[in-house]
């Protein structure tokens, strides 16, 4: 047995309550179930309830046992003061207030049907993968539809907070934040935290008066990323270099940060080099950035701000001094799917929220337009048989899986609640 279970019972009213009665065999009527706030203190507030026809109104905490009430520490604890029901599966202890008053206690064993019971083990008896892998895709449309849009701004809350606490740290510079996400999702996951400390390690007042110079924007990522310290032949090679001792100066910047990009294991396209100087393409060609995305709503829009390419000299390098094949290193439609999923749908969310006008439907607009992510997690719900037919519902079951299946928070889960209520 999960408190949790115990929760779901009481939040959804799956008791016979007009049979109720309290360990002393008194009456009791629930006339207000309260607020189910999962926050600190008791789990349920200002809830209203008769006992032997005397009303009270307060709080209610669900046990396992009446005896966690001591395991938990709650007779020291002024937040469960106004207590005037301990709920529990079973009662092997009494519990005093304070003022040596006992505290009613529900005993829950005594009324839930055995049907319900298996319903509930049933659904978190661990399966190959996920709990309901065999019931998930018979989820009625209207709930699942509801829940994937749940999930979806469930997942962009997340995302949020860590914008919102940077913008804290940046004095509320847009321009700046949106930069640093944008470089962090350049460099994908092998470097997307050294791109995210370069990025960090500049401030953004030097990258915007150096976006009109592709060399010079060049040289500052390239050299605090430490890509320039070698003995260099290379004619552009040099110039960088040159460029990248200039600007340390002349700006007073610290060394090169810490960490080094890694070209291990990485397609030659995905090399740091080429993703650096796609990077600084867009910068410097797509001046005032920032707001031109915010005011694009449409992923033709989007498409097309975030078109970029590498400068000459990386059309035939993938690093310096070593020439290859010519080739037009253009973003593929695939990592601008990527970025508008990873930075442009979250900074949107965030400052359309942060000016009170957002619309949550052109976001998930936006991302039906895109195909879906392909990795290990959309793969599995496709093996049992969930339709995934853009971004929109493949963030949103990433969401699922990492938040809710991983966690065995069924209960708290729209596909798990059908479960139970069938």
């Amino acid at each position: 047995m999960q408190e949790e279970f115990l929760h779901y019972l009481w939040v959804n009213k799956k008791l016979p309550f007009t049979q109720l009665k309290t360990h002393l065999n008194e009456s009791l009527e629930i006339n207000h179930f309260g607020q189910y706030l999962q926050n600190a203190g008791p789990d349920i507030f200002n809830a209203q309830i008769s006992i032997n026809q005397q009303k009270w109104a307060g709080n209610i905490e669900i046990h396992i046992k009446s005896s966690d009430w001591y395991v938990h520490n709650h007779e020291k604890d002024a937040n469960y003061d106004n207590v005037i029901l301990h709920v529990v599966w079973e009662n092997d202890a009494p519990i005093f207030r304070k003022d040596n008053s006992e505290i009613p206690t529900l005993e829950l064993k005594k009324y839930v049907s055995l049907s319900e019971i298996n319903k509930y083990k049933s659904l978190i008896t661990s399966k190959s993968w996920i709990n309901c892998e065999n019931q998930i895709a018979k989820t009625d449309d209207f709930v699942w539809n509801n829940w994937l849009e749940s999930l979806f701004l469930n997942r962009l809350e997340r995302k949020s907070e860590s914008i919102d606490k940077r913008l804290q740290e940046t004095n509320y510079n847009w321009e700046a934040v949106f930069f640093e996400m944008l470089a962090k999702n350049f460099g994908l996951n092998t470097n997307g935290d050294c791109f995210l400390q370069m990025a960090q390690s500049i401030p953004f007042s030097i990258i915007r008066k150096e976006s009109f110079d592709a060399e010079r924007l060049e040289a500052l990522f390239f050299g605090k990323l430490n890509l320039l310290k070698d003995n260099f032949e290379d004619e552009y090679a040099l110039k960088l270099q040159n460029n990248w001792k200039y600007l340390k100066l002349k700006y007073n910047l610290q060394e090169e940060i810490g960490l080094q990009p890694q070209f291990f294991k990485l397609r030659p396209d995905n090399f740091p080099t080429i993703r650096l100087s796609q990077l600084v393409n867009i910068l410097c060609t797509k001046h005032n950035l920032f707001s031109q995305l915010i005011n694009a709503n449409s992923y033709q829009e989007i498409n097309k701000i975030l078109k970029s390419e590498t400068s000459e000299y990386w059309k035939n390098h993938y690093n310096f001094s070593k020439t290859s094949k010519i080739k037009n290193k253009v973003l593929t439609s695939q990592f601008i799917d990527l970025i508008i999923i990873n930075t442009i749908i979250p900074i949107k969310f965030s400052y359309e929220k942060n000016q009170g006008k957002l619309i949550v439907e052109d976001l998930i607009k936006l991302l039906e337009a895109i195909s879906p992510e392909k990795n290990s997690i959309i793969n599995k719900f496709s093996e049992f048989n969930v339709e995934i037919k853009n971004a929109f519902q493949s963030q949103s079951l990433l969401e699922l899986k990492n938040e809710y299946c991983n966690k065995n928070n069924c209960l708290n889960c729209a596909v798990g609640l059908q479960l139970l209520k069938n």
